[in-house]
């Protein structure tokens, strides 16, 4: 197994990973969206990742960025900011710019 990746203050077990929802509060036409008309964002950037389980290390690297499900993982605040807890099989794509 490989060492823990962390850029916050937690540690994710097995095939764990923690992201940082990526919210467009502006459309490519320039128009805003209010909050009440926002979905849930769907992409986000990787700050930490589990060892992976016995036979299977994560793949995903901290810094990169995701592509996930609408309703994926589980909410959380780490210090006011938040974060999503998600197997690393409810990431679809790794988005490579």
């Amino acid at each position: 197994m490989t060492e823990v990746q962390t850029k916050v203050g937690l540690k994710p077990l097995h095939d764990r990973v923690v992201v940082k929802p990526i919210e467009e509060e502006v459309t490519k036409s320039g128009i805003i969206i209010p909050d009440t008309a926002k979905e849930r964002p769907q992409q986000g950037v990787v700050v930490a990742v589990g060892p992976g389980k016995k036979d299977e290390p994560t793949t995903v690297k901290v810094g990169q960025k995701v592509l996930f499900g609408k309703y994926a993982g589980t909410e959380i605040e780490i210090d006011g900011e938040e974060y999503l807890i998600m197997r690393e099989s409810d990431i679809y794509a790794i988005i490579e710019e």
